[in-house]
């Protein structure tokens, strides 16, 4: 298993010093008064130990006769490995219906195969490897296995304080009260393994770099508020009580009064403002320190826990894969492992595999694509609706509804869809060759992260990129279905993107925070009365056995830590790639955050059953993930930036039209006049009067020539001007930014130079103790007599 286990204290280790401490480089951030405030009490340390791969050769280093060589953790792991990997065969595990069938061993166990790697035996199938197919294998009703689990280490109670590390846990880590201060990230890996504890490592460090982010999304947020009764547009638009604007619909929909949409300016204004430009570079440069100070938090917890250096070829074969590449004649030699292994052919069975398995994905992402068209389509006939802008006055609280009633439709349908996705994804991972379990995990991955960002981005990204950007004119309109495309208020699409996204991402955490934490609770109570009814005839003494307890509690599942990570990643894109449009997003993110480190701890303590320890290096495809995210949130801020914020309007406008150069009068610059005896004959409205008078000129948002002289209705050359300035902005904000994250990247190193120097003197240290020991083991092996 290639296991790195604690060696006996050598020869001089005194001059060695201790590797980094794991919370270290955040205290380092902050002076020691503060940080003292978030520590957690100090307990008895472990004694410093070096760490080397365990082997038989040289189990010199090692203290093989000291209590607890091998830790809890670490025997649950081995134990777990062997029952993974137990071949059974049918007669075996039906005996009682063959009296004449004989065990290899003449026991009532299940045989182990020892030929190469456990499960390497060609007389086995997928069916018949592994603890997992007999807990599924059925015979008359009955299981042939009901449950197999690591037990708790007692109970979570406060009064096992001193004997259970689980009750320790639950008191210094999962409690609310605690929830300012470090977690206990030796203690949570001791008792759960490095997996578990390198997310909440993660989630810990995500949660801490939110906080600047939180601060300066306030502050841009604040600015907007108090700086915005000194907002001329917004002044213009309210006190503009003759501008009378096109119908946003055909036939059905009247003419309206621009100041209609007083209170919408207003808002605008408060996330499209001079300190929109400015954030948005700060989120980009903050995502580049995140993801490269992640790196380096990092590496001194992975030496500490013993898989900085571990490899994923040397992780052993899924049972699964074992099973299914038994008959394969090709051989492949595994340098880390010294096996040759069985190595399923690449055209033959590899591909034909991958692309059936992303077939089917791609085909429910393109099924997510069509619901997410029936929305907008549901939003433009919606625009039809005869009562929709019926009275003028209600128009700008109509414009609030209309958004926040799509979004919730939205919000609903993806996460109906989320439950089937998720089971097809796994299903389609178990068809492809995936030889490790973190090669399986990666996949797995993959494909829920790409169903998730379809999800729950793809209406978000519609109202910033597309929305309003070709609607077209009265005269001649762009249709969809024959249907007229949704028009941007006057104020931009900005404030529709922000409520899109503010209830999106606030409402899913809330629904995933309350269905994380009152699920487990309400499958608990049911399971606990099942299990009552099961043992009800048992003993009180077998009703207080640490099985019997963890028989109730709910089964850790393969998906249970992805679901986490995937909602953090999910939150981690809507931070970044919509930053200009909410900036108060961190701030939620990291109120959110603090409660659901605690509220994960308390699930896992409490209502579920302990987790198989497992080694992992690092976030796997996670990282890869976030580092896609950061570069895509620069391209989609210049876009937003560009074209969906009026800032660039604005700057043209003060800088190249008005001889003042300041932003009055820029609401009627960007009105174009249309003469409505030009309404092509389906847009025409039927309601041809407003106010009791015949509108002959309405206004719509564009830049247009007027509909008198020549080229009437053709594109002026303003939006020429507008259309360059829009562009040169994103280059140059893509540049800039883009140079800014590659030299963060070059700056900071990956691992810490004390961290880097410390490995060096340890591996020499041991090498120097190898090669002594191997010349001594020689000596005496030449000096033994010959018999």
């Amino acid at each position: 298993m290639k296991m790195q286990m604690p060696m006996k204290t050598l020869e001089h280790q005194h001059k060695l010093k201790p590797t980094v401490f794991c919370q270290g480089s955040l205290e380092r951030l902050v002076p020691d008064w503060i940080a003292k405030r978030f520590r957690q009490p100090k307990r008895a340390q472990n004694e410093y130990r070096l760490l080397h791969e365990y082997s038989a050769s040289r189990s010199y280093l090692f203290d093989e006769n000291r209590e607890n060589f091998f830790s809890p953790s670490i025997r649950i792991a081995v134990v777990d490995f062997i029952l993974e990997r137990s071949s059974f065969k049918e007669k075996i595990c039906h005996r009682e219906r063959n009296p004449g069938a004989r065990m290899h061993d003449g026991s009532h166990s299940i045989p182990l195969e020892n030929k190469g790697q456990p499960g390497q035996d060609n007389s086995d199938d997928v069916k018949s490897i592994g603890i997992r197919q007999l807990l599924q294998d059925v015979e008359d009703g009955e299981h042939a296995f009901y449950a197999a689990f690591p037990l708790h280490d007692g109970s979570f109670k406060h009064e096992d304080t001193n004997q259970s590390l689980r009750a320790r846990l639950w008191i210094s880590w999962a409690s609310f009260n605690k929830f300012m201060l470090y977690q206990p990230l030796d203690e949570i890996k001791e008792y759960f393994g490095v997996k578990i504890a390198l997310y909440f490592t993660w989630l810990g460090f995500y949660t801490t770099m939110l906080i600047p982010a939180a601060i300066v999304g306030l502050i841009c947020s604040l600015y907007g508020i108090f700086t915005f009764p000194t907002n001329r547009i917004s002044k213009e638009i309210c006190s503009d009580s003759t501008t009378i604007m096109c119908p946003q619909c055909d036939k059905y929909c009247d003419y309206w009064n621009l100041n209609s949409t007083c209170m919408i300016s207003k808002v605008a204004y408060i996330f499209d403002n001079e300190g929109t430009i400015f954030f948005s570079i700060f989120i980009a440069i903050w995502a580049a320190l995140y993801l490269k100070l992640w790196k380096r938090y990092v590496s001194p917890i992975q030496y500490r826990w013993g898989v900085l250096e571990y490899c994923s070829m040397a992780e052993p074969q899924r049972p699964e894969y074992t099973a299914r590449v038994k008959n394969c004649k090709r051989k492949k030699y595994n340098i880390y492992t010294k096996i040759e292994e069985p190595s399923p052919s690449f055209w033959t069975q590899k591909l034909p595999a991958f692309i059936c398995s992303y077939s089917v994905v791609y085909l429910l992402i393109s099924m997510t694509l069509a619901v997410v068209l029936a929305i907008i389509v549901y939003r433009m006939s919606l625009k039809t609706s005869h009562n929709l802008y019926g009275d003028s006055a209600t128009v700008s609280g109509k414009l609030i509804i209309y958004p926040v009633t799509t979004a919730t439709i939205n919000l609903l349908a993806s996460t109906a869809l989320t439950q089937v996705y998720t089971t097809v994804a796994k299903m389609m991972t178990d068809i492809e060759y995936r030889r490790t379990q973190t090669e399986y995990n990666d996949s797995l991955s993959l494909k829920l992260y790409l169903f998730e960002f379809i999800n729950y981005y793809s209406s978000i990204f519609y109202i910033a990129f597309v929305k309003g950007k070709l609607p077209g004119y009265p005269k001649e309109y762009n249709r969809i279905f024959n249907l007229r495309q949704e028009e941007c208020s006057t104020g931009g699409c900005l404030v529709e993107l922000t409520i899109q996204l503010a209830i999106i991402m606030i409402g899913k955490q809330l629904v995933a925070m309350a269905k994380e934490y009152l699920t487990p609770y309400v499958k608990q109570s049911y399971k606990k009365l099942i299990t009552r009814n099961r043992f009800e005839t048992e003993t009180e003494n077998l009703q207080s056995c640490q099985w019997v307890q963890d028989n109730q509690l709910l089964s850790w599942k393969e998906l249970s830590l992805f679901k986490e990570y995937l909602k953090m990643v999910i939150q981690y894109g809507f931070i970044t790639i919509f930053a200009v449009a909410f900036p108060p997003a961190s701030l939620f993110a990291l109120a959110y955050n603090m409660v659901e480190t605690r509220v994960d701890a308390r699930k896992f303590l409490k209502f579920y059953k302990r987790a198989v320890p497992e080694r992992v290096r690092n976030l796997g495809m996670w990282y890869n993930v976030m580092q896609v995210i950061t570069k895509l949130a620069v391209i989609s801020n210049a876009f937003i930036i560009a074209f969906s914020s009026n800032i660039t309007h604005r700057i043209m406008y003060m800088l190249m039209v008005n001889p003042a150069h300041t932003d009055e009068g820029f609401v009627n610059h960007t009105l174009a006049y249309f003469n409505t005896s030009h309404f092509e004959e389906a847009a025409r409205p039927e309601i041809s009067t407003f106010n009791n008078m015949t509108v002959e000129m309405c206004r719509y948002a564009e830049y247009r020539n007027p509909p008198e002289g020549e080229n009437a209705y053709g594109r002026s050359i303003l939006y020429w001007k507008v259309l360059a300035i829009r562009l040169a902005l994103m280059v140059i904000y893509q540049n800039l930014v883009g140079m800014i994250q590659v030299l963060v990247s070059w700056a900071i190193p990956d691992m810490p130079r004390q961290l880097q120097v410390q490995i060096k003197k340890e591996q020499y240290f041991v090498n120097e103790y190898i090669i002594k020991q191997e010349k001594k083991r020689k000596l005496r092996c030449h000096n033994q007599p010959t018999l």
